[in-house]
């Protein structure tokens, strides 16, 4: 299963620059659960972070974000969470017409 996590800083960031060392250095280790993550930038600042993770189910997830340092730090002043699943690129030819001819129907009924 496909999570979107979006982590948003609290303050100015000082407590992102205190835990980032530890933070990259779990995630070295944690790489096989993340599809993408990087920084939210605003002005040439980071003010949160956004994860893409593929992972059997909510508990594993769950278990991550527990073991995390900017979770466990208490970095975010908010974090939102959202299954999700991939669409583009597609995985298998033709599955995005697919899906418009389903949403076309569906719109129909």
């Amino acid at each position: 299963m496909h999570f979107v996590v979006i982590g948003k800083d609290k303050g100015a960031g000082e407590a992102r620059l205190q835990h980032r060392a530890a933070h990259l250095e779990f995630v070295a280790d944690e790489q096989n659960k993340i599809v993408y993550a990087g920084p939210l930038i605003e002005q040439g600042r980071m003010i949160g972070s956004l994860f893409v993770f593929d992972v059997p189910d909510r508990g594993t997830l769950d278990t991550y974000l527990a073991a995390d340092p900017y979770f466990v730090g208490g970095i975010f002043e908010t974090v939102e969470i959202y299954e999700s699943r991939k669409m583009v690129p597609e995985q298998t030819p033709g599955f995005l017409r697919e899906e418009a001819d389903k949403a076309r129907a569906a719109a129909q009924v």
